[in-house]
């Protein structure tokens, strides 16, 4: 085993000012969960860095949009999830010096670790969108991307009376790829049920080549837009918004690969903007050329840092960005880093496992769980391709209680899943 203590040092090499055992960046479901995991099964200090007040359960944000939720049922006070006998950092990391087991915060303070576990998230890039930070929240342009906007969505919704919607969907990596569409069916299957409907022009917007990544589930997402009457536009990226004349332009790639601008008006626009690993992480000697942390796609370890270990958004495993890869990439964590603290070689393996809960019109979902290689692995004995109202029940029950009080508690709950094939899957 690579004894990382006795690395050499860079110059200049920085005081730390704490020395902690292990040191977890990120206090959002990732960092929380394995936090709580950790706490009973190694010795030593444990902290969390991270400065925010609030903890939110990002995906009910959709259900927000759609009048399902409301926000303060997605959200807690940071204090209060904290786990106990693991301590509370309230500030922003800014650097990373692996080869001197140290990390640098916003404030010019260090912290020295033994062992590093990074989890800081997905950053929403607002500004590559010409015009959005301006008009984001008002002028009919709203987003469930973040939780102070959800409720202008549904608002939006709620008051639409005719005309131009459009919802947008920009290229990988983002949280939750099936988002985008979610709210689309949902807000198309309101105005259905409240006779508005007809005045709607509906159209989903999205810079992939494909509705969705698991070629499995495109044909019931293809059959959802044609029952809602959503033209889709694929391969379509919204570059700028003008709010006030409530016009989009977008970058469309044609078939020979060539470009062509154009311009939509719309009445209301929902808008998921850019993400990327955060500026902080993008050029660190721990990430990758994309900017996130460079780990071992099966044991979350870094490929180098053999005391660094990430899960989560930021890390570079190729999963779907989704609660339901941490949960089950948090387990691996901890399990390889006791194996680590121990002088041993960890063998826990996670197999790309991610949930997407497809909301295809209000009480129905299609629940899509896949791994690594676009395998689909359902939980359940039921064709998963199928739009269902038990499945609607465990996104708007039991997953918020699998969040809140099981996972985000440190209890490891695999309800297990197995690979299933299609003989007709397109």
């Amino acid at each position: 085993m690579l004894d990382h203590t006795q690395s050499v040092s860079p110059a200049p090499t920085l005081t730390v000012g704490r020395q902690l055992d292990t040191l977890i960046i990120g206090g959002g479901a990732a960092g929380i969960t394995v936090a709580a995991m950790l706490r009973s099964k190694v010795k030593g200090s444990i902290a969390i860095v991270d400065p925010a007040d609030t903890h939110a359960y990002q995906p009910g944000w959709t259900l927000v949009g759609a009048g399902v939720f409301s926000l303060e049922q997605t959200v807690k006070p940071e204090a209060s999830l904290i786990p106990n006998g693991v301590e509370w950092i309230k500030k922003a990391a800014s650097a990373f010096h692996p080869e001197q087991n140290i990390v640098e915060l916003a404030d010019g303070t260090t912290l020295g670790y033994r062992y590093l576990i990074v989890c800081p998230g997905l950053q929403l890039d607002w500004g590559k969108i010409e015009g959005l930070k301006e008009t984001i929240g008002k002028n009919g342009v709203c987003s469930n991307y973040r939780g102070d906007l959800a409720a202008y969505t549904w608002e939006c919704i709620q008051s639409f009376q005719g005309g131009k919607m459009i919802f947008t969907q920009p290229p990988m990596p983002i949280k939750c790829p099936g988002a985008p569409q979610k709210i689309a069916y949902l807000a198309a299957d309101h105005l259905r049920r409240t006779g508005k409907r007809g005045a709607a022009d509906i159209a989903f917007c999205t810079a992939l080549p494909s509705l969705f990544g698991v070629a499995p589930f495109v044909p019931s997402l293809k059959a959802a837009m044609k029952r809602h009457n959503i033209e889709v536009n694929l391969r379509t990226t919204l570059k700028s918004i003008d709010g006030p004349a409530k016009k989009a332009t977008f970058i469309v790639t044609n078939a020979d690969d060539s470009t062509t601008e154009v311009v939509r008006d719309f009445d209301m626009i929902h808008v998921t903007p850019p993400q990327s690993a955060p500026d902080f992480l993008k050029g660190s000697p721990i990430s990758n050329a994309a900017g996130f942390v460079d780990v071992d796609q099966h044991t979350m370890q870094h490929v180098k840092y053999r005391n660094i270990f990430s899960l989560g958004d930021a890390a570079s495993s190729p999963n779907s960005k989704t609660v339901a890869a941490l949960r089950m990439q948090a387990p691996v964590v901890v399990k390889n880093l006791v194996a680590a603290m121990n002088s041993n070689t960890g063998t826990a393996s996670y197999d790309g496992y991610g949930s997407c809960p497809l909301t295809t019109d209000y009480g129905k979902i299609v629940l899509a769980e896949f791994t690594y290689g676009g395998k689909v692995t359902p939980s359940f004995p039921l064709d998963p391709r199928v739009p269902r109202y038990s499945s609607w029940l465990l996104k708007t029950k039991f997953l918020p209680f699998l969040y809140w009080s099981v996972m985000l508690k440190g209890i490891d709950l695999d309800i297990g899943h197995k690979e299933k094939q299609f003989a007709d899957a397109a």
